[in-house]
């Protein structure tokens, strides 16, 4: 479709024909985001505001049928890269990311570790310095004060403010580990969320292959297996091995988008609570990672 005939398009968004206006957004909607910059052209130039809301949320349509997708293609496609899918659900909130920004991010963070790092470490010694550096030298930490802002879940802000969520912080520091080849690990706790330190030559069990825990919302804290029997206790929950052990990327990327639909709920924006159900919800009708 040519620029005058997309232009001719949007010109009938505002017709009071029900019929026709619905049936232009649907043709706008099949041309994605050839459609988008014409949308914004033509907002700018209007000054009816009834026009402007309909372009706005046929922009967000657009934009959040392309999250929809790519989280969809990242599922399928085996949801190795734990980087990727969190960087799709940010997208749903800031769709103008610029992700290689927070790879670069990323990549500062595992170099400041990795020039520091000695291949004669221990596991502890190992997590020290990533402790030091990632709290200390970056300053990062869990965001007490505003726990349920749902900005705490979106890895730009999170990278920006320094500030986040338990699953946020796990998320940013288990991935520079594994940059770094520390076999660091998310763990799918009831009301919280750790990470393990995985002795990658034993079988993850009940009982083995985890070294030892860590907590990133608290600094990085170490603790073992007595505490998180303890944690389980104290919440009157019954231990199940999938609380000792690593859980998979989607595992992660689900729980974040729930904390994203809890914390929307109170903030009392439904439109948004229904869309991140919509995203929850492929997981549910496509079968499960491999990861």
């Amino acid at each position: 479709m040519n620029t005058k005939e997309i232009e001719s398009l949007i010109k009938l968004l505002d017709d009071p024909d029900v019929e026709i206006s619905s049936h232009v957004e649907d043709k706008l909607m099949s041309l994605g985001n050839e459609a988008i910059g014409f949308l914004e052209s033509a907002w700018e130039q209007s000054f009816d505001a009834v026009l402007q809301q309909r372009i706005e949320d046929l922009i967000h349509k657009i934009q959040f049928q392309n999250v929809k997708h790519e989280l969809e293609l990242w599922h399928l496609s085996g949801s190795f890269d734990l980087l990727q899918g969190v960087i799709t659900i940010n997208k749903y909130q800031y769709p103008d990311l610029d992700e290689q920004k927070i790879i670069n991010q990323i990549e500062g963070i595992k170099r400041d570790v990795w020039m520091q790092l000695g291949y004669d470490m221990s596991a502890v010694e190992k997590i020290k310095l990533l402790n030091h550096v990632f709290y200390s030298s970056y300053g990062f930490s869990g965001n007490t004060t505003n726990h349920q802002d749902p900005q705490n879940s979106y890895i730009n802000q999170v990278l920006e403010s320094k500030k986040g969520n338990q699953i946020s912080l796990a998320v940013i520091y288990s991935i520079v580990a594994q940059k770094l080849d520390i076999p660091v690990y998310g763990v799918n706790l009831p009301q919280h969320f750790i990470l393990a330190y995985v002795d990658e030559s034993k079988e993850y069990d009940y009982q083995g292959g985890v070294l030892f825990y860590i907590n990133a919302f608290n600094k990085g804290f170490i603790f073992g297996r007595k505490d998180v029997d303890s944690f389980l206790k104290q919440l009157q929950v019954k231990p199940d091995p999938q609380f000792y052990q690593p859980c998979s990327n989607t595992d992660i990327v689900q729980r974040i988008l729930r904390n994203l639909i809890s914390s929307y709920e109170k903030l009392g924006a439904p439109e948004k609570v229904a869309e991140l159900k919509q995203l929850l919800e492929i997981f549910a009708s496509t079968p499960g990672d491999v990861s």
